[in-house]
């Protein structure tokens, strides 16, 4: 609990730091490099994309099941599926608010995402760095719930991405999660890191790729060995991403069936190498005000 607080605190400061830092090169003439990316997720994964000011992005994400679902199931397509619909609105170049809403365990999320540096033209700056975190509550039935603060769930990252050419670009993102209240095999926090490229075939086509790696084991090694602890499952993703101007819809594979990340990060059980991966998509509009 000790290092989480000091983690956490590392993720609330950061971006007074980071910000008061890039102030000084502002100063200069320096041309800004085009985003990354070009949406605001990357298969699982949020990205470092934050849109001009007063865009307000809508969001439509589908998990189908698991493809080995069984001989009666079509691919997953006639499994139990999990949805997300969510909209996000840019209330400044660098900072974007959100909120969704999933299928599975009724999820509400409030989000936000900060850009702290942002990568030049000219090389000054190399990398940029942006901030996402959520605030999300299980609105399930209140009979699960002792109180109503064990229903909130945390998730906080820093994406660090580089534009590397026209065609090619990646990101790293370290990210902590945190549930108020897990069962006893769990820790309340999981750290795990994330690694996603995307590489241009043409103007408006890119091959996806999302890796993301859970850290901490969830069971504590001074507790009751009739417990069962593991590891949730690394996630794996492989896509293709269509975009015009104001679209863009992604075609994906993935073991991830939630859609918020903590909750991918926490309790993913399937193992991609065993065949339990999925069909999903990701689509989404902008508007401009």
């Amino acid at each position: 609990m000790k290092y989480s607080k000091i983690i956490l605190f590392v993720f609330l400061t950061l971006p007074f730091f980071v910000v008061s830092q890039e102030k000084v090169k502002d100063t200069t003439a320096v041309k800004l490099e085009r985003a990354a990316f070009e949406n605001a997720w990357i298969i699982d994964n949020p990205t470092n994309v934050l849109y001009s000011k007063n865009t307000m992005e809508i969001q439509f994400a589908h998990r189908f099941g698991l493809i080995n679902g069984g001989t009666s199931d079509l691919a997953g397509i006639w499994g139990a599926s999990n949805i997300r619909i969510g909209v996000s609105y840019a209330v400044h170049d660098r900072l974007t608010l959100g909120f969704g809403t999933s299928k599975f365990d009724v999820l509400q999320d409030f989000n936000w995402k900060v850009a702290l540096l942002r990568q030049t033209r000219g090389n000054e700056m190399p990398v940029s760095v942006s901030y996402y975190g959520n605030f999300t509550i299980n609105a399930d039935n209140k009979q699960q719930f002792a109180t109503d603060q064990d229903r909130y769930s945390f998730f906080h990252q820093i994406i660090i991405a580089k534009r590397f050419s026209p065609k090619f670009s990646m990101q790293i993102a370290p990210s902590i999660s945190h549930y108020n209240a897990v069962d006893p095999r769990l820790r309340n926090d999981k750290f795990a890191i994330a690694v996603s490229g995307r590489y241009k075939v043409s103007p408006q086509t890119a091959i996806l790729i999302d890796i993301s790696q859970p850290f901490t084991h969830h069971l504590f090694p001074d507790e009751d060995p009739g417990i069962v602890g593991f590891y949730p499952e690394p996630g794996y993703g492989l896509g293709v991403e269509f975009r015009t101007s104001s679209h863009a819809f992604q075609l994906i594979f993935s073991n991830y069936q939630g859609i918020v990340p903590q909750s991918n990060y926490m309790y993913n059980e399937n193992d991609f190498f065993y065949g339990d991966f999925l069909i999903g998509f990701n689509i989404t509009r902008l508007y401009n005000f």
